[in-house]
């Protein structure tokens, strides 16, 4: 998996918000916010090539998290971002 091009993670007003950037990207319908630790996991993978497995570790490396739970959030987590068309297989 990995992140779309064009996509920047900003804050505005004290929200983690995902920004188009560039004509294609641009779809005023929706805002992409995102918490704290979702936040971290984009700024962690950038626009490199990781799993749902990389991401689970990420979370057990900054956060005090089991595996398991670590796994299952990282996989919501990567399938909010395949759904809001800011990340792909």
């Amino acid at each position: 998996m990995k992140t779309k091009q064009g996509f920047r993670l900003r804050q505005v007003c004290g929200e983690n918000v995902i920004v188009g950037e560039g004509i294609e990207n641009i779809d005023f319908s929706k805002i992409i916010s995102m918490n704290e630790s979702a936040a971290y996991l984009w700024q962690k993978v950038g626009n490199t090539e990781f799993t749902t497995a990389d991401l689970a570790r990420l979370l057990c490396d900054e956060y005090e998290v089991d595996e398991a739970t670590a796994l299952r959030d990282a996989e919501t987590v990567a399938n909010q971002w395949k759904e809001a068309g800011i990340a792909e297989d």
